[in-house]
């Protein structure tokens, strides 16, 4: 269902009140059973012990979202069948759950911009850099930082393993990994437990290795899950004698000058026949919404670009620099497996 500009506005203006329908929806059990359904208003309102006519309200504004779809066969409003347009169970769990990306996001101080977006564009309001810096200006802001990356970490685990025949096949069982930008090893951490003789090692500032070291104590990943300390736009910041080498949620972050040159120094670290593998959240409408708080929050910020690009802006530069059989793996996360 696609809105106009006019419903679309209407419901922005009242979002705090969908977020509280999507709340009760979520909590009370609603959403796993019109994942299931469909359901008729009076099965579902006897089997949670609600009210039928409060119940069709909170329906009719799901429906409002385009999140549920009904079907009426009679007159009585009792009959009305209703099921998700999707699956909503695990998108408003991601979502409003406790653990939830969103909830970590909101943490952030955007009230400094709310309200004053017409000061944030003529230049006059910023974020302070006490308060958020890009690159990160101190060890507690780049903890910070990691820790929020980390959190956002659950989908792009599940899309490797998804990947995960491409990604490794004929590399040797005892593979070197380089992830670039890697946090706190996270990522690290679950490829390894996918493949007990290969052996990552996280680049990043030098002030993330003991985040990375106690991970790595905590999942008896000693030897195996390894710290390169460095810049890595710096030249020759990417070490050579790796088989793969991981760039996930990084080069959006970077003007595309920059992006494409953290691709030829990758070129030119990885041996013939070595892989690339970026992860990104490739440039469409769904993945513009699911960036929409960093978009609102960076306007503040101007050190940082995160710009989400077309998978095809990769394939082109990728090809241009000399990698090979470039290919696309679509998911949570795009993953794109380039061959030097």
């Amino acid at each position: 269902m696609e809105l106009s500009p006019r419903a679309m506005m209407s419901l922005l203006l009242h979002g705090p009140k969908a977020v509280d329908l999507l709340t009760a929806a979520l909590d009370l059990g609603i959403l796993a059973r019109l994942d299931a359904g469909p359901v008729s208003l009076g099965e579902l309102a006897g089997a949670l012990s609600l009210v039928p006519g409060r119940l069709y309200k909170l329906l009719d504004g799901l429906e409002s979202l385009g999140l549920v779809e009904r079907r009426a066969p009679t007159d009585d409003p009792l009959q009305s069948e209703y099921r998700s347009r999707d699956p909503l169970l695990e998108a408003a769990q991601l979502v409003l759950g406790p653990g939830s990306i969103e909830r970590d996001r909101d943490r952030y101080d955007w009230r400094r911009l709310h309200g004053r977006m017409p000061e944030v564009l003529r230049g006059e309001l910023s974020i302070p850099p006490e308060v958020f810096a890009w690159p990160p200006a101190d060890a507690e802001q780049q903890a910070s930082f990691e820790a929020s990356m980390s959190a956002g970490m659950p989908p792009i685990i599940e899309s490797f393993r998804g990947a995960d025949a491409v990604i490794w096949a004929d590399l040797p069982a005892d593979a070197r990994v380089l992830d670039v930008g890697g946090g706190e090893g996270t990522l690290a951490e679950a490829l390894l437990h996918a493949h007990p003789r290969a052996q990552v090692d996280v680049l990043n500032l030098p002030a993330i290795e003991p985040l990375v070291r106690a991970r790595a104590a905590r999942g008896e990943l000693e030897g195996r899950l390894g710290f390169v300390g460095g810049d890595f736009l710096q030249p020759g910041a990417i070490p050579g004698g790796y088989d793969v080498i991981l760039f996930v949620r990084v080069l959006h972050d970077w003007p595309a000058d920059v992006a494409r040159k953290l691709l030829v120094d990758a070129h030119a670290a990885l041996a013939p026949g070595g892989r690339l593998v970026i992860s990104e959240e490739m440039r469409d409408a769904e993945r513009l919404a699911v960036q929409f708080f960093w978009t609102y929050f960076l306007l503040g910020v101007d050190g940082c670009v995160s710009r989400l690009r077309e998978s095809s802006w990769y394939e082109r530069a990728l090809g241009e620099i000399g990698f090979r059989s470039t290919r696309l793996l679509a998911g949570a996360f795009d993953i794109l497996v380039a061959e030097r």
